[in-house]
């Protein structure tokens, strides 16, 4: 079982920058593809960065260039940081961890943490 907790979240004027933070328990974090996602009000959750177990990164095609994802193996963290913020990016993020076996994979989700931003 992997548990995750993000911090970071706030209020923040457009242009201004915010670092999300997701911590994992257990000792398989090293295993885990690790994502974070948002959810704006009347919007389906969607995914805005992902960094693989190898350190392979993707991001959603609105938040290149502006946010960062990377992830800390040592101490079961992910980080997204994001910068020149815009309102259109106000949502619920959230941190997903995917792991992968063969024939099984399952997933965790975080409890979410807010972001404002104000223009």
């Amino acid at each position: 079982q992997v548990q995750l907790v993000e911090s970071g979240g706030g209020w923040v004027q457009a242009g201004g920058s915010l670092r999300l933070s997701c911590a994992a328990s257990g000792s398989i974090f090293s295993r885990l593809i690790m994502s974070w996602y948002r959810q704006a009000p009347g919007k389906q959750r969607g995914m805005v960065a992902t960094i693989t177990t190898g350190g392979s990164t993707n991001y959603e095609d609105s938040v290149k260039g502006r946010f960062t994802i990377s992830r800390d193996n040592a101490e079961n963290t992910v980080y997204l940081h994001l910068n020149n913020l815009k309102p259109e990016d106000t949502a619920v993020y959230y941190c997903n961890a995917v792991l992968i076996q063969p024939g099984w994979s399952r997933d965790y989700w975080g409890q979410g943490t807010q972001v404002n931003v104000s223009s």
